[in-house]
C-alpha cells in the first residue's frame, strides 16, 4: 500500500494524534464512506479520520447530538453483519435542573439507524420516553464540512485552499458548498423529514415533548454533490432496500462457505461482508477498493491479489479486475506518472489535490508488481473458469503485459524485473513493501535502485507460464515457445542470484550492482506461492517462516526478529500483514508442507477473534505473543482493508488443496487437511462454467479427510469432475 505523505522526498503515513477510541465504525458504498466513532457520530478532535467522504473529499466533519444540552450515553453499537447498515442504542444521562434530578439516566432511549448509500448518509432517529413523566427538552444536531482533502485529513499541510461559499438555508435543510483550486464544486447538503424548530449553518435544533409511552422519530440525510452531480434523493428506508437487494446479489454471485465452528464463521461471515462493502461497480464490473479510510479508491496490486485470494468462491470478481485494469493500461510513456506500454495502473485517485497534481497518485503507475500479477490473475481465472471468450478478449492486453515484463521492466537487461522511480515525487519502493526504509542490507545501509524483489521474479516466471498455457490454448504456439524459455533461464538465474545460504532463505532484494540484500524477511513465502523455488530449499524457508523469529504467534512478521531495522511497530519491517501471511501459508501447502500452513491460518483465526468484529485489519504490529493477550494494533491501519478480508479464503484453498482444471473440466482437492478445530466445511454454490456443486469436507480419524459431493452439476458440464488425491 502506498505511503503518501510526502516530506521533502518520504512519503510516509502519519499518526498526529493518539486514538481516544479504536473501534471505529465503518460504512461505505461505492465511491463514498464513511467513519463514524461508536456512538454513530463525527467528532471534531484533532485531524482524526473521521468523516463523511465521497471522491475523495471530506463532505462532512462533524455529526454529533445532544440531548437537553447533553451527549448521550452509549448502551451498544453494532454494524450489521453484512454492513448494510449501523445501529446504535443510547440513552440520556443523568440531567439535572435547579439541583434537582430530572430526567434519570436510563428513561429516554435513542436508536440511531445509520446507512450510507449512493453518495449520502442516511439516518433514522427514534427517541422513546420511558420515563413516568412528560419530558420536554431540546435534541441538537452538530454538523459541519471542512472539504479537506483525503491527503490533508492524513497529514498535508497545504499552502492555499479554494473558496468555502455562502452556505444555503432553506426551512429543512442547510447546503454547505466549496470551490477547490481545480474550479469544482463540492456541496454537501443537510436535510431533515422535520422541520427543525431551529436551523443555522452549523446546527438543526428540534423541541421534543414525548409524554410517558411516546416516541418522536426523525430522518437526517447528508448528501455530497461534485461538479453538475446531483444530490441524493432517497429516504432512508430506500438506501437500506438497494443495500439489502446489493447483498442478495453478491451472495448469489459467490460460493457460501460455512463450518462447524462459529467463531471461525464469524471471522468467514465478516471477511466476505467486508469484501462485498469495498467492491465498487465500475462499467467495466466489480472492483474492490483497497481499504477504509486512507485507500477507498482502486489499487492494482491490492485487486489483483484480492482477486486472487477470493478467485475460487467469485471468480467473477476477478473478471471485473481483469477488465478493469486492461482498460487502464498504460499505453504511452509518461514518467511524470510513471506508465510505460503495457504495464499495469498502481491507483487512481479522485479529489481535488490529485486533480491538481499536488500528490502524483491521480493515474500513476508506480508500481513494479501488478503487471506480472495481472498476467499470473488471467491464467488462474482461466484455470477457475476455463472462460476462453474473455481470454481471447484480453489477450492484447496480457500480450503488452509480458512485453513490458521483458523490456521495461528489465532496466538493466540481465533478465530480472527491477524499478527505479522516475523523478522526485513518486514512490521511493516500487513493491508492496512501499515505505521508504523496507529495502536494505544487513548492515543496515539502504539498497540502491535498481532493484529486484524477490517476489517480483517469482511474480514474473508465473506470469511467464501462465502465459505460455493460455498462448498454447490460443494456439499462439510461437510466444508459448518463447514464454516457456524465458521461465527457465529465469528460474536458473533467480536461484544462482538471490539463494542466500548463510541466512537459509532467498534475499529481500538485489540492488543495483546485484548485491543480494541479505534479510530473512516474509517476501520468500510469496516466492514459494509462485512456485519459482527449487523443492529442496523449501524446508529451511518453511522453518524460517513458521519459526520463532518469522512468525509471532499470529502471523508472519514482515521482517524476522533479530534482523538489522526490524521493529514491530513498523510498517513494513516486523509488522504482521494478513494477505503477506496468506501467500506464505498458500506457498508452504503448494510444497507440501500443510502443517506450517495450517499453523499460519490457526494463527490469523486465533488474532481474528481478538479484532473488533472479527476484522483483520491491513495490518498489526509484530511482537510476540503472550498469552491471553490480544494482538497489538498498528495504529493509522485501515479496517476493513480488501486483501485483509481476503486473507481467510486463501488460507482456507490452501489447506483444502483446493484446485480446478479447464481441461477436464474437474475440481481437486489434494491432499486436503482441515485444522483440529474444524471438523467439517460445507461449501454451497461453488460455479464452474454453467454447472454448480454442494461439498462437504469432513475430518475424521485424526487428520484423515473426506470430501462428499452432496449436489453435483445443477447445469451443463456434465462431465465435470471433482477429484480428491490422498
Amino acid at each position: 500500500m502506498d505511503d503518501a505523505i510526502q516530506i521533502n522526498s518520504q512519503w510516509f503515513i502519519p499518526a498526529t494524534s493518539a486514538r481516544t477510541d479504536d473501534r471505529t465504525r465503518v460504512l461505505n458504498h461505492e465511491d463514498t464512506f464513511a467513519v463514524f466513532d461508536r456512538h454513530g457520530e463525527v467528532g471534531r478532535m484533532g485531524v482524526g479520520e473521521q468523516g463523511l467522504y465521497s471522491l475523495g473529499t471530506r463532505h462532512l466533519s462533524q455529526w454529533e447530538l445532544t440531548v437537553a444540552g447533553r451527549t448521550p450515553m452509549l448502551l451498544n453499537s453494532t454494524v450489521k453483519l453484512d454492513n448494510s447498515k449501523l445501529a446504535v442504542d443510547q440513552t440520556a444521562p443523568d440531567i439535572l435542573k435547579t439541583d434537582q434530578l430530572w430526567l434519570p439516566k436510563g428513561t429516554l432511549h435513542l436508536h440511531r439507524d445509520i446507512a450510507v448509500h449512493d453518495r449520502a448518509l442516511h439516518e433514522h432517529l427514534r427517541l422513546v420516553n420511558y420515563h413516568d413523566q412528560q419530558l420536554d427538552f431540546d435534541l441538537t444536531i452538530f454538523f459541519a464540512a471542512d472539504f479537506s482533502d483525503i491527503f490533508e485529513v492524513r497529514g498535508i499541510q497545504r499552502h492555499r485552499r479554494g473558496d468555502v461559499l455562502a452556505p444555503e438555508v432553506g426551512d429543512n435543510a442547510v447546503v454547505l458548498a466549496y470551490r477547490g483550486l481545480d474550479r469544482i464544486t463540492r456541496r454537501t447538503k443537510i436535510g431533515f423529514n422535520v422541520v427543525p424548530d431551529g436551523l443555522s449553518t452549523e446546527s438543526a435544533s428540534f423541541s421534543v415533548s414525548l409524554p410517558p409511552g411516546q416516541q418522536f422519530e426523525l430522518e437526517a440525510a447528508v448528501s455530497c454533490a461534485s461538479g453538475k452531480a446531483y444530490f441524493c434523493l432517497n429516504s432512508h428506508a430506500e438506501a437500506i432496500t438497494e443495500l439489502n437487494r446489493a447483498v442478495e446479489i453478491h451472495s448469489a454471485e459467490r460460493a457460501e462457505v460455512c463450518t462447524d465452528n462459529e467463531q471461525f464463521n464469524d471471522w468467514l461471515n465478516r471477511s466476505n461482508a467486508d469484501l462485498q462493502m469495498l467492491i465498487a461497480d465500475t462499467r467495466n464490473g466489480p472492483y474492490p477498493f483497497a481499504g477504509v479510510p486512507w485507500f477507498a479508491t482502486p489499487f492494482g496490486r491490492d485487486g489483483l491479489i484480492t482477486a486472487l485470494q477470493s478467485l475460487w468462491v467469485h471468480p467473477e470478481l476477478a473478471r471485473g479486475v481483469l477488465a478493469f485494469l486492461a482498460a487502464n493500461q498504460a499505453e504511452t510513456e509518461d514518467p511524470t506518472c510513471e506508465a510505460e506500454p503495457g504495464k499495469i495502473l498502481h491507483e487512481l485517485r479522485e479529489g481535488e489535490m490529485a486533480a491538481l497534481g499536488e500528490v502524483p497518485f491521480r493515474r500513476y503507475y508506480g508500481t513494479v508488481d501488478a503487471t506480472p500479477l495481472f498476467v499470473m490473475l488471467a491464467g488462474r481465472y482461466y484455470q477457475r473458469t476455463g472462460d476462453r471468450a474473455f481470454i481471447e478478449k484480453l489477450w492484447p492486453n496480457i500480450e503488452r503485459a509480458i512485453a513490458w515484463i521483458a523490456d521495461y521492466g528489465d532496466i538493466d537487461g540481465d533478465g530480472f524485473v527491477e524499478y527505479a522511480r522516475h523523478g522526485s515525487s513518486g514512490l521511493v519502493q516500487q513493491g508492496w513493501k512501499d515505505s521508504d526504509d523496507s529495502i536494505f542490507h544487513a548492515n543496515g545501509l539502504a539498497a540502491e535502485a535498481p532493484i529486484a524483489l524477490c517476489e517480483v521474479q517469482a511474480y514474473a516466471y508465473e506470469a511467464y507460464v501462465l502465459g505460455a498455457e493460455l498462448a498454447e490454448m490460443l494456439g499462439h504456439t510461437q510466444q508459448a515457445t518463447l514464454w516457456s524459455a524465458r521461465q527457465d533461464t529465469l528460474r536458473d538465474a533467480f536461484e544462482h542470484a538471490f539463494w542466500v545460504e548463510s541466512i537459509g532463505t532467498y534475499a529481500l532484494a538485489l540492488d543495483k550492482d546485484k548485491r543480494p540484500c541479505a534479510i530473512r524477511s516474509s517476501n520468500p513465502g510469496h516466492v514459494l506461492y509462485c512456485g519459482i523455488a527449487k523443492p529442496e530449499r523449501v524446508a529451511r524457508i518453511a522453518e524460517g517462516l513458521v519459526g520463532p523469529h518469522g512468525f509471532s504467534g499470529w502471523g508472519v512478521r514482515t521482517v524476522f526478529a533479530g534482523e538489522t531495522r526490524y521493529n514491530p511497530m513498523s510498517y513494513h519491517n516486523g509488522s504482521v500483514w494478513p494477505h503477506d501471511t496468506a501467500l506464505a501459508s498458500a506457498g508452504l501447502a503448494r510444497y507440501g508442507f500443510r502443517d506450517e500452513s495450517l499453523t499460519l491460518l490457526t494463527g490469523m483465526f486465533n488474532a481474528a477473534t481478538f479484532f473488533d468484529l472479527h476484522r483483520l485489519p491491513e495490518l498489526f504490529c509484530g511482537f510476540d505473543r503472550l498469552q491471553g493477550q490480544a494482538p497489538t494494533l498498528y495504529p493509522v491501519a485501515c479496517a476493513p482493508q480488501a486483501w485483509a478480508s481476503g486473507a481467510v479464503f486463501m488460507l482456507l484453498q490452501a489447506c483444502l488443496g483446493l484446485s480446478f482444471s479447464p481441461q477436464t473440466p474437474h475440481i481437486c482437492f489434494h491432499r486436503p487437511r482441515l485444522p483440529d478445530y474444524i471438523g467439517s466445511i460445507q461449501i454451497k454454490g461453488m460455479r464452474y462454467g454453467n454447472s454448480s456443486v454442494d461439498l462437504t469436507i469432513r475430518r475424521h480419524r485424526g487428520s484423515e479427510v473426506a470430501v462428499y459431493t452432496e449436489l453435483y452439476t445443477k447445469q451443463g458440464h456434465d462431465d465435470l469432475e471433482v477429484a480428491v488425491l490422498l
